[in-house]
C-alpha cells in the first residue's frame, strides 16, 4: 500500500495528473458545445442497458416456462423477448448514429480551429516544426480526440450505470453469485496500472513515428523531380522500407502487449464463467434457484466482467486522448500574430490610397532566436513610384529584411513603419507629410497593404484565374488581363486553348519557371496593394523580359512602392535606388558601385 501511495504522490509531484486535467479541460472546450447531443447519447446508452437487463429477465422467465412446461405463457413471453431484442437493436443503431455525428462535428470543429490557429501562429515559432509533424498533429491527433471524446464522461456514466444495475440484479436474486462476479476484478484493476504506463509510452512512440513517416512522405512527394534528377529513387525506396520496418516492429510490440493482456483477461473471464456455471448448477441441483435464474446470472456475470474491463480501459484511452490534446496544445499555445489593428490599417489605407505609402525602416536590430545576428542599426526607405533594389551576398539578410517588412518577424530594436504618401525622407522626391504626422507600425494587420512574390514557385493547383482571384476574389477578366500584361504574361496566356481558365498543376506544373514567375507577379499586381515585394521573383526570367516587367511596374500610374531583392546586378540599372547589405547595415550604393556590380556579373 505504501508503494502505491508513493507512486501516486510521485505522479502528482511530477505534474502528470495536473497536466492530464488541463488537457481534458481543453478537449471539453470543444465537446461542451455538443452537450445536449452527448446527454442524448448517454441517455441512449443507459436506456440500452435497461433494455438489455429486461431482456435477461424475460429470457430467464422463458427458460423457466419451458423447463416448467407452462405452455400458456410461452408465446407471450417469446414475443416480449423479440420486441426487446428489436428495441435493443434500434437503440444501438441510434446510439451509433449519435456517436458518429458527435465525433464528426467535434472533429470538424477541432480541425478548423487548429487550422486557423496554425495560420496565425508566430512565423518563427512555427518553423520549429516539420510540416509533416504539423500535418500529423492536425489530422491524426485531432481525429483521435474527436473519435474518443465519448470515452470520457458519457461512456463512464453508461458503464457505471450498467455495472451497478447488473450488480443490483444479482444481489436481488442471489447474493452468492456476486462473489463469482467479482473474481476477475483484481486482475482487471492490476492490469489497468500496467496498461496506463505502457499506453503513455506507446502513444508517444506512435505519435513520433507517425510524424516521422508523414514528414518523409511529404518531402518525398514534394521533391519527386529532385529524387529523379539525382537518381535517388532506390535510396528513397530503401528509406521508406526502413521506416516501414521500424513502424511494423513498433506496432508488433503493441500487438504483443495487447494479445498478452487479452489472453490473460480471457483466461480469467473463462475461469470466472466456469466457476459461475458450476456454482449455478449446484444451486439449481439443490433447488435454491431455477435453471432460468442460473442462465440470467451467467449473462449478468459476463456483463459485470466486461463492464469492469471497459471502465478500466477508459484510463489508457484517456491517456491517449490527453496525449493527443497535449500535442495540439503545443501548437495552439505558441505566440500569436497581432491582428488587432485591422481597422486602423484599413483607415490608413483609405487615407493614403491616392498618394500611396512609403516604407520607412529606422535603426533596426534583429537576431534570430538561435542567436544569429542579422541586422544592427539598419535603415532604409522606399517611396511611391520607386523600385528599390536590395542586394548582398547570399545568406546576409535580404529575405530576412523582407520578413521584417511583412511583420513575419519583429525587430528587437528600431522600427518598421508605413508612412503616408512620400514621407519626405532623405531620398524623398516630394514635399511629403513627414513620418510623425501619418504613420502605421507594421503588424500582421498591415499585410493587407502588401503584395508579395517570394522565391520559388508559389502557384496553387486550379486555373490561372483561380490563382489570381485568390488575392482579389471580385476581379474581372479585364483586370486580370491588365495585370498579366504588366507582368509580360498575357503574351503566352492568350495563346493557351483555355486562356485565363487554363489549368495549373500542383506547384505550377504545366508552366516553365519563367512563366510561373510572371503569373505570380501578375497575381501580386492584380491585388493593387500600395507596396510590392519581389524576393528574387525575376530570377527565372531572361534579362530583356526582366527589364520589361520592372519598367512596366515603374511606368504604371498606380502609386506603388516596389522593393526587389536580387542576385542579378542587371536588374539594378532599372532601380530608383539600391541598398547593399554590408556588416549588418543597409548602405545606399553609388552609381559607380552599381556599375561595377553590373560589369562583374
Amino acid at each position: 500500500m505504501k508503494e502505491k501511495i508513493k507512486f501516486f504522490i510521485g505522479r502528482v509531484k511530477a505534474g502528470r495528473l495536473q497536466e492530464m486535467w488541463r488537457q481534458t479541460v481543453w478537449i471539453y472546450r470543444y465537446a461542451r458545445r455538443y452537450w445536449l447531443s452527448m446527454i442524448f447519447y448517454t441517455f441512449l446508452g443507459m436506456f440500452g442497458t435497461v433494455v438489455s437487463l429486461l431482456t435477461s429477465m424475460v429470457s430467464k422467465n422463458l427458460v423457466d416456462i419451458i423447463t416448467g412446461h407452462e405452455a400458456g405463457m410461452v408465446v407471450q413471453t417469446f414475443c416480449m423477448m423479440i420486441g426487446l431484442n428489436l428495441g435493443a437493436t434500434l437503440v444501438g443503431m441510434v446510439s451509433d448514429y449519435a456517436s458518429g455525428w458527435i465525433s464528426m462535428k467535434v472533429d470538424a470543429e477541432i480541425k478548423a480551429d487548429i487550422f486557423e490557429k496554425i495560420l496565425v501562429t508566430d512565423w518563427e515559432s512555427l518553423t520549429n516544426y516539420h510540416t509533416g509533424d504539423l500535418l500529423t498533429r492536425w489530422s491524426s491527433d485531432a481525429s483521435n480526440i474527436s473519435s474518443g471524446v465519448l470515452s470520457f464522461v458519457p461512456n463512464f456514466i453508461i458503464y457505471f450505470f450498467r455495472f451497478v444495475s447488473a450488480f443490483a440484479m444479482i444481489i436481488y436474486y442471489d447474493a452468492s453469485f456476486a462473489i463469482f462476479a467479482f473474481l476477475g476484478m483484481p486482475v482487471s484493476l492490476l492490469l489497468s496500472r500496467t496498461l496506463m504506463n505502457r499506453m503513455v509510452n506507446n502513444d508517444r512512440r506512435s505519435a513520433a513515428m507517425g510524424a516521422k513517416m508523414s514528414g518523409f512522405n511529404q518531402e518525398a512527394f514534394s521533391n519527386v523531380q529532385i529524387i529523379k534528377a539525382f537518381d535517388l529513387v532506390r535510396l528513397y525506396i530503401a528509406r521508406l522500407r526502413q521506416l516501414q520496418e521500424e513502424y511494423i516492429s513498433m506496432r508488433l510490440d503493441f500487438k504483443k502487449m495487447s494479445i498478452g493482456t487479452s489472453l490473460l483477461l480471457t483466461t480469467v473471464g473463462l475461469m470466472v464463467s466456469y466457476a459461475s456455471y458450476g456454482w449455478g448448477i449446484y444451486r439449481v441441483w439443490s433447488g435454491a434457484i431455477t435453471y432460468g435464474t442460473m442462465t440470467m446470472f451467467l449473462t449478468l456475470s459476463g456483463t459485470l466482467t466486461g463492464t469492469l474491463h471497459n471502465l478500466t480501459t477508459l484510463v489508457p484511452t484517456a491517456i491517449g486522448l490527453t496525449t493527443s490534446a497535449g500535442r495540439l496544445m503545443d501548437i495552439v499555445e505558441m505566440p500569436r500574430e497581432d491582428y488587432s489593428h485591422d481597422d486602423e490599417a484599413q483607415r490608413f489605407w483609405e487615407a493614403n490610397r491616392a498618394e500611396g505609402m512609403s516604407l520607412c525602416i529606422r535603426d533596426v536590430k534583429y537576431a534570430y532566436r538561435n542567436g544569429t545576428m542579422v541586422f544592427e542599426h539598419a535603415s532604409m526607405e522606399a517611396h511611391p513610384h520607386e523600385v528599390i533594389g536590395l542586394v548582398g551576398p547570399s545568406g546576409e539578410g535580404k529575405t530576412t529584411m523582407m520578413r521584417l517588412m511583412l511583420a513575419l518577424i519583429a525587430p528587437q530594436e528600431g522600427e518598421v513603419l508605413l508612412c503616408g504618401g512620400n514621407a519626405g525622407g532623405e531620398y524623398g522626391t516630394g514635399s511629403g507629410t513627414g513620418i510623425g504626422s501619418s504613420s502605421l507600425a507594421l503588424t500582421a494587420s498591415a499585410r493587407k497593404l502588401f503584395s508579395y512574390v517570394p522565391q520559388g514557385n508559389t502557384l496553387f493547383s486550379g486555373t490561372i484565374a483561380e490563382n489570381m482571384r485568390n488575392v482579389k476574389p471580385e476581379a474581372t477578366e479585364e483586370e486580370m488581363i491588365e495585370a498579366l500584361k504588366l507582368a509580360c504574361a498575357w503574351e503566352f496566356v492568350e495563346k493557351l486553348p483555355e486562356g485565363l481558365y487554363s489549368p495549373v498543376k500542383e506547384r505550377g506544373g504545366g508552366f516553365s519557371e519563367g512563366q510561373a514567375q510572371r503569373l505570380a507577379i501578375a497575381r501580386a499586381l492584380l491585388r493593387k496593394s500600395p507596396l510590392l515585394l519581389l524576393d528574387e521573383a525575376t530570377s527565372a526570367l531572361d534579362v530583356a523580359t526582366e527589364r520589361r516587367v520592372l519598367r512596366n511596374i515603374m511606368q504604371d500610374r498606380y502609386p506603388r512602392t516596389c522593393i526587389v531583392t536580387t542576385h542579378r546586378p542587371t536588374v539594378l540599372s532599372a532601380c530608383s535606388r539600391v541598398y547593399g547589405i554590408r556588416d549588418r547595415h543597409c548602405v545606399v550604393l553609388s552609381e559607380a558601385e552599381i556599375d561595377e556590380q553590373v560589369r562583374g556579373f
